[in-house]
Formats: C-alpha cells, sequence, structure tokens
C-alpha cells in the first residue's frame, strides 16, 4: 500500500526524483521510496527516511485536526499503542494541543510551539505546517461528511 503525499516531481541535471511515503507492512515507519531515473533511461533506487515516525504523525494531525489516536493509528497503518506513545512525545514537547470529549482526546497542532530539530531548533511549527494546514486541513466535520458520503 502506498500513501502518496505531494512532494513532487524534482527535475535536476537531467535526472527526474520521484518520493513516495509507503505506510505498508513496516512497522511504525513509513518509508520513502525514490526512484531516480538518469538521462540514460537507467533507473537508481535508494531507501531513506524523510520524515521520523513523530514527524508523520505531527504532519497527519495539521492536516487531521481534531484526530484520534484510533483515527492516526487506522490511517497510517500503524498500532493503538504506537501513536499513543509518539502523541505522549509530541504532548510533553508542547507541539499538540488536546481537547478531551468524554474519554477521547482529539489532538491538533499547537503551530506556535518551536520544533526540537538541531537545525530548526526555536523555529515555530507554523514556518512549516502553516501553510499545510491553511490549504489541506480538513475539519473533522468534513471528513465525517465524506466518509458518510462515501458509504
Amino acid at each position: 500500500m502506498f500513501i502518496i503525499y505531494d512532494f513532487s516531481t524534482l527535475i535536476t541535471n537531467g535526472s527526474i526524483r520521484l518520493q513516495l511515503l509507503s505506510n505498508g507492512n513496516q512497522g511504525s515507519r513509513g518509508k520513502v521510496i525514490t526512484s531516480t531515473m538518469a538521462s540514460n533511461g537507467v533507473a537508481v533506487n535508494n531507501h531513506w527516511y524523510l520524515v521520523s515516525s513523530h514527524g508523520s504523525v505531527l504532519f497527519y494531525i495539521a492536516l487531521n485536526p481534531d484526530c484520534t489516536i484510533r483515527e492516526i493509528a487506522d490511517d497510517m497503518a500503524l498500532t493503538q499503542r504506537t501513536v499513543w506513545g509518539l502523541i505522549g512525545d509530541l504532548r510533553r514537547a508542547g507541539m499538540l494541543h488536546v481537547q478531551r470529549e468524554g474519554r477521547r482526546h482529539h489532538y491538533t497542532v499547537n503551530l506556535d510551539a518551536a520544533f526540537k530539530h538541531p537545525i530548526l531548533n526555536g523555529l515555530p511549527l507554523r514556518l512549516i505546517l502553516g501553510e499545510l494546514v491553511e490549504r489541506y486541513a480538513q475539519p473533522r466535520h468534513a471528513r465525517e461528511r465524506e466518509a458518510s458520503l462515501a458509504s
């Protein structure tokens, strides 16, 4: 199974790179498959991770505000226990807002929180995720309506 995020095709020096994020049976990490086609037609494959598990979950929550652990686990092919651990780390880092409704917790990204990456340390999440959230985030009610129309 492949989940394709719009990372676009990169064309540099006569070669074409297409990046797909595979979220199949690989445990808790999505794997980026980069296929490079050289100008002579020879395909070269490289396998590497674009973002960590924490980053993947953070991106998911940014694009699906008010989601639950079950929704994240189902959509990302992870166990709820794995997602719970990742959410805990992100909460302790102050990167998530949590809203409790009954027994369920709903999560949204705190865009004013700082990155915890050595290179991006101190920069707000809004710098990277802000435009993605504005353009592509689907509120919970919109996702529920789409799901009911699909069934």
